[in-house]
């Protein structure tokens, strides 16, 4: 399935490029308006980077913390290491076990998609930002002949970015 989303600064250059991808011959249910007034970016399945992001990290913490625990566990026992003589050969591997879930925790924010989380990543972000900033959206959802034949039509108008998008996960 292909893609292509033209950002534009007001209402009215959306209904105007709406109605030229119309004139075009552009099956309608393939092109949807964001915005106010129009679909949100949930309504349309745009999804939110921070969420996917949380739920990333949360399933990598899932066997990534009691991961960690047991290697830290093990690598006291093995190692001997005396690093807290007043917790006894049990706290010292306790506390062993303690670090590497704590290891397993900041693993699952790196490897999980915390790193997006806190710097951003993927085009989905500043969409919704463009949407909050009172933009609109319009979005083409059709073959590559499709979206090429829309990329023509919108090209011709004004608007301030046209990006298109494969999406080879939808058959």
């Amino acid at each position: 399935m292909n893609y292509l989303v033209a950002v534009l600064g007001d209402r009215s250059q959306a209904e105007t490029a709406y109605t030229a991808l119309e004139k075009d011959g552009l099956a309608m249910e393939q092109v949807a308006i964001l915005g106010k007034g129009y679909q949100s970016a949930d309504e349309y399945g745009l999804i939110d980077p921070k969420e996917q992001a949380i739920k990333q990290s949360r399933l990598m913490a899932s066997w990534l913390i009691p991961f960690g625990f047991i290697a830290g566990v093990i690598f006291s026992v093995i190692t001997r290491l005396n690093t807290f003589a007043w917790a006894g050969e049990v706290g010292n591997h306790a506390i062993g076990g303690l670090l590497g879930a704590a290891s397993g925790a900041l693993g699952s924010v790196f490897v999980g998609g915390g790193v997006g989380l806190i710097v951003g990543g993927g085009d989905a972000l500043p969409y919704r930002n463009r949407l909050n900033q009172g933009k609109y959206l319009v979005v083409v959802r059709g073959s590559e002949a499709q979206t090429r034949r829309a990329y023509r039509v919108l090209q011709a108008l004004p608007h301030e970015n046209l990006q298109g998008y494969t999406d080879n996960t939808i058959q």
